[in-house]
């Protein structure tokens, strides 16, 4: 039986949903995981292993070392940062089984750079005949001066190793771009980074504090539209399933997807398998698009890690998690069954948390995880505005859906 472990360094909840569709698939997950993460109340992991974010390639050693996994599935950016660190660190012979897991989960390892850098990333995607927007690496105030007057206003400010519309600015106007580039051309002061620690009982921000990373930023040309997004598998440089969404809702003006529907689309299928064989990926990523007012698609970044639809398998599409078992080589691989009834999909929790009064919780398919009520537990009472009373836990919330 084929072993996965989800790795993930953020409390986001899409990493509990990928342990179960594995498990579904006929594998055992292990996860590492933070405090306080959905994870730890998941009925999915066979294995549970502490991320501790002061000696994070340790965790992923201790993690690998204990749990001997066939795959690495890594759920957020810094988690594949720490895969590709201690794929760097590996050298020794007897890390030989740790540097092929590794290869074996991402693909090419060496690749990575390029793919996290946006600019370097968008270069390497127009060079591959896809439409995306010129995209520029502004190291200096002069840089960012001279990329404004090249590609005018308005433009996209953003920041490498941000994720989730943190660290990505819309300049409208010349005081917009002033004010963008002083606050994400130098990194937060040591104050405030341990202000963020304590508030958020986040320990990646004290890191900040102590080693104040460098900025790399790049302005993008900016497409009227709305966004699109792709979730796709793959498998030695192949992409061997693929989803692809219009985003019908989002959580906050540059924040992730909260409501998507499914569509068929020739261009974004051919951007995946061309970025797949120029990247030689393996596992699981996502891209994300902005698609114009005559329904063209243009790329403007890609997620080189598993993305929040990732679990998802559609009668009419393709299921990602059973495509990539199925290449790994399970031999005990069981059918998952097609959850979503149509292709319009409200994720759990982001519409809820958005707006508990939402008509499309009740239009599209709710994909809240029913089978773990323990985790839908865990994800209302993370939300700021939780009620303190059991109702709003998995029972209140399916006493509320049905009263609709």
């Amino acid at each position: 039986m084929l072993k996965v472990l989800i790795s993930t360094t953020v409390r986001w909840p899409s990493a509990t949903r990928l342990a179960g569709a594995f498990a579904e698939s006929g594998c055992t997950p292990d996860a590492l995981f933070p405090d306080d993460h959905p994870l730890a109340a998941s009925r999915y992991p066979a294995g549970r292993h502490l991320y501790r974010p002061l000696r994070p390639l340790h965790s992923l050693r201790r993690a690998i070392e204990k749990s001997g996994p066939d795959l690495v599935v890594a759920c957020d950016d810094r988690a594949v940062a720490h895969l590709l660190g201690l794929h760097a660190k590996a050298q020794d012979q007897a890390d030989r089984s740790i540097r092929e897991l590794i290869q074996r989960s991402l693909g090419t390892p060496r690749h990575y750079a390029q793919m996290s850098s946006r600019s370097g990333f968008i270069a390497a995607a127009r060079e591959a005949g896809i439409a995306a927007p010129q995209t520029v690496a502004v190291e200096t105030e002069r840089d960012f001066d001279a990329a404004l007057a090249a590609l005018g206003l308005p433009a996209v400010l953003k920041l490498d190793a941000s994720w989730g519309g943190d660290g990505v600015a819309l300049l409208r106007t010349a005081h917009e771009a002033k004010s963008a580039w002083r606050r994400l051309a130098r990194p937060p002061s040591r104050l405030r980074s341990l202000a963020r620690a304590a508030r958020r009982g986040d320990a990646h921000h004290l890191l900040a504090a102590l080693c104040p990373p460098h900025p790399s930023l790049s302005l993008q040309r900016h497409v009227a539209g709305r966004p699109a997004t792709t979730s796709f598998a793959c498998w030695q440089g192949e992409v061997i399933a693929a989803n692809h969404f219009d985003v019908l809702q989002t959580s906050g003006a540059h924040g992730p997807a909260s409501v998507v529907k499914r569509v068929d689309d020739p261009a974004m299928d051919q951007a995946a398998r061309r970025l797949a064989r120029r990247f030689e990926l393996s596992g699981l990523h996502g891209l994300d698009y902005v698609r114009d007012e005559a329904g063209a698609v243009h790329l403007i970044e890609i997620n080189p890690r598993a993305t929040q639809t990732g679990h998802l398998a559609f009668a009419g599409g393709d299921d990602l998690v059973a495509a990539l078992v199925s290449h790994a080589g399970n031999a005990g691989q069981t059918q998952r069954p097609a959850t979503p009834a149509g292709d319009l999909v409200a994720l759990f929790p982001q519409e809820w948390a958005r707006d508990r009064a939402s008509p499309w919780l009740g239009a599209a398919y709710h994909d809240v995880p029913w089978d773990d009520p323990r985790v839908i537990d865990a994800c209302l009472a993370s939300q700021p505005s939780a009620p303190k009373s059991t109702n709003a836990g998995a029972f209140g919330l399916a006493a509320i859906l049905n009263g609709r």
